[in-house]
């Protein structure tokens, strides 16, 4: 049973010196004002979660201010959400928030905007401030989350530790008969327990159905002899947890113990290769290295490797760093990766260990231990 305590949350400290990177950043860059919209951005600078919908709620970061930009109807129920102390300002059905935007910045200044705004946002923003006024604030934030910090990656693990019980605990209730969506039942009531939400997202596949990255529609029973893959995650604090297993209950085929050892090899060989400083791209060249000696691939064919061999995770489970052919970003302290160079083998089935990894002063560290056989998915 999972009875690690939960680490602090993220605090307004926290927050407030990621606003003062954002603004240094801001004038290192020529930029006034940055507009962040509701997306995981405006979590991590200003505490404040909200659903991305038609009607314009974010936040206007000047040099030395914090404004919200908030429906009206909508300030009473922003006001009791946890959220930076800044003001809040309002527009009416009737108005136009990109107008409001526009009142807050002089003729000449530049606004960049949150890469996660909507296009018809961006459109609308181009009216009332000008085009030429507006600047692609994608890489100033995205620089500025991509490592994380002590209290983020203790987070994280807490999160990836509590989904590898559920793992553990969804790995006792397999024999044959049971159906995935009782799986996937049982995973999102136990997220729900230990973590406080429901699972963000939850692969049970079994079969033929392995071979699929992202599963097959519709409803599977096990039967004796399937192979399993279960890949799930939930949301701590806005961070993510993603882990995948794929094993067997009964003794393991010739070809599946076979493919098995080569995707445990083509993890490891991606953690090894994290080095402080190598690129991303170097980390999928050592999983494709692994699998071309084995006759796999080459490149995306398959049987082999069909996608990245990771991504990173945060407050978005699929963010930068992407571990993939051609990314020249440099390791750095602080970066947080998934490892699952997953290899498909076509008509048959598919084999995906996914455990992450976070770059420490020291190097690469597991934020969860890899499975140790085919039948054997915890370590």
């Amino acid at each position: 049973m999972f009875q690690k305590n939960p680490p602090a949350f993220i605090q307004d400290d926290e927050r407030l010196s990621r606003l003062k990177k954002l603004r240094e950043t801001m004038g290192a860059h020529g930029i006034s004002a940055t507009l962040l919209g509701a997306s995981d951005s405006l979590l991590y600078f200003t505490g404040l979660h909200w659903h991305q919908s038609e009607r314009l709620l974010g936040a206007l970061v000047t040099r030395d201010e914090l404004f919200y930009i908030v429906p009206g109807f909508e300030k009473s129920r922003v006001e009791t959400l946890p959220h930076l102390p800044g003001e809040i300002l309002t527009w009416e059905e009737d108005q136009s928030p990109s107008e409001l935007v526009a009142a807050q910045l002089k003729p000449s200044e530049k606004l960049a905007l949150d890469d996660a705004l909507p296009l018809f946002i961006y459109h609308a923003l181009a009216k009332a401030v000008g085009a030429e006024r507006l600047a692609d604030g994608g890489r100033l934030i995205r620089n500025l989350r991509l490592c994380k910090s002590a209290a983020e990656i203790a987070i994280i693990k807490y999160a990836m530790d509590l989904t590898l019980d559920i793992h553990r605990q969804a790995h006792a209730i397999m024999k044959p008969g049971i159906r995935a969506s009782e799986v996937i039942r049982f995973i999102d009531e136990r997220h729900r327990e230990l973590a406080g939400s429901s699972s963000t997202f939850c692969i049970v596949s079994f079969g033929l159905a392995t071979s699929l990255p992202h599963g097959a529609d519709g409803d599977q029973t096990l039967a004796a002899g399937d192979v399993i893959l279960v890949d799930t995650g939930t949301r701590i604090d806005g961070y993510h947890s993603d882990l995948t297993r794929t094993y067997m209950i009964d003794e393991p085929t010739k070809e599946f113990a076979a493919g098995w050892a080569i995707e445990r090899e083509a993890q490891q060989a991606v953690f090894d290769a994290a080095k402080l400083g190598a690129s991303c791209a170097s980390l999928d060249d050592a999983a494709r290295a692994v699998m071309s000696r084995h006759g796999l691939g080459p490149d995306y064919q398959l049987p082999g490797l069909p996608h990245r061999a990771g991504h990173g995770l945060g407050l978005e489970i699929h963010e930068e760093p992407y571990i993939v052919r051609g990314n020249q970003t440099k390791l750095a302290t602080g970066m947080c990766f998934s490892n699952e160079p997953m290899i498909v083998f076509p008509g048959k089935f598919g084999i995906r260990l996914e455990d992450h990894i976070y770059m420490a002063d020291d190097g690469a560290h597991w934020f969860t231990q890899p499975a140790k056989g085919p039948t054997e998915p915890f370590a």
